[in-house]
C-alpha cells in the first residue's frame, strides 16, 4: 500500500508550504488504518513509508518500492491512494512487474497537473501510453469520490480513457479526499478478489 503525498515545483513553494502548514496533535481514524483492522489476519499488509512524502520525487519513491518487489511472492495486491496512486500508475506503466499483481486499486489519483490546489511536479508525470498497467494485474480499479476536493472526479475519466479494461467506481462521499475513517467497499472488492484469485 502505497501512501499519498505533496509535490511542489520549486523549493520556494515548498517552503511556503510549511509555513502555512496547519498542525494538530489528535490525528483522525483514517481508512487505511481500517484495512488492517478487517484485513489483518488473512493478509499480510506492508506499508513503505515513502521517502520524503512532503516533498515527493518519484526517482526516489521507485528506488524504495523496487526493495520491495522480490517480497512479493505470493498472490499480491498493490493499493495506491492519491500521490501512491499515480505512483503505481507510472510504475506499472513503464516497467514489467515479475508477476503480475492479483489487483490494483488506484484511489483518489492524480491523472495529470489539473489540480484545484496543487502541483503535480517532481516526475511523476504520466507518459501518454498507459497499457503497462492493465498488463501487470488481473483485477484494476480507479476508485473516485464526488466529494474530492484535491483530486477532481474528472481525473477518472481520464485514466478510464487510457485504461479502457479498468473498473472505475466513483463514490458520492468519500469525505473529501478519501479522508473517511472507514472504507468498506474497498475491504469487500480485496475479499471478492482473493476468492477469486
Amino acid at each position: 500500500m502505497i501512501h499519498g503525498g505533496m509535490t511542489f515545483k520549486n523549493q520556494k513553494d515548498y517552503l511556503r508550504y510549511l509555513q502555512n502548514k496547519e498542525v494538530s496533535t489528535v490525528s483522525a481514524p483514517y481508512w487505511e488504518a481500517d484495512l488492517e483492522n478487517k484485513l489483518g489476519k488473512t493478509f499480510e499488509i506492508i506499508r513503505p513509508r515513502m521517502p520524503l512524502s512532503d516533498n515527493a520525487k518519484y526517482r526516489n519513491w521507485k528506488l524504495l518500492f523496487e526493495k520491495y518487489i522480490p517480497l512479493l511472492t505470493k498472490d499480491y495486491i498493490l493499493i495506491g491512494s492519491s500521490l501512491g496512486g499515480i505512483f503505481l500508475a507510472k510504475y506499472l506503466s513503464e516497467n514489467i512487474m515479475p508477476k503480475k499483481a492479483l489487483s490494483v486499486y488506484i484511489v483518489c489519483a492524480p491523472f495529470d497537473g489539473d489540480l484545484p490546489t496543487e502541483d503535480l511536479a517532481g516526475g511523476f508525470k504520466l507518459k501518454r501510453n498507459l497499457l503497462k498497467v492493465e498488463e501487470n494485474c488481473q483485477n484494476l480499479y480507479l476508485m473516485f469520490s464526488n466529494d474530492d476536493d484535491v483530486v477532481p472526479v474528472s481525473h477518472a475519466e481520464k485514466y478510464g480513457e487510457k485504461l479502457p479494461e479498468a473498473q472505475i467506481l466513483i463514490y458520492k462521499d468519500k469525505k473529501g479526499h478519501f479522508t473517511a475513517p472507514t472504507f468498506p467497499e474497498i475491504i469487500n472488492l480485496i475479499k471478492q478478489d482473493h476468492k477469486k484469485g
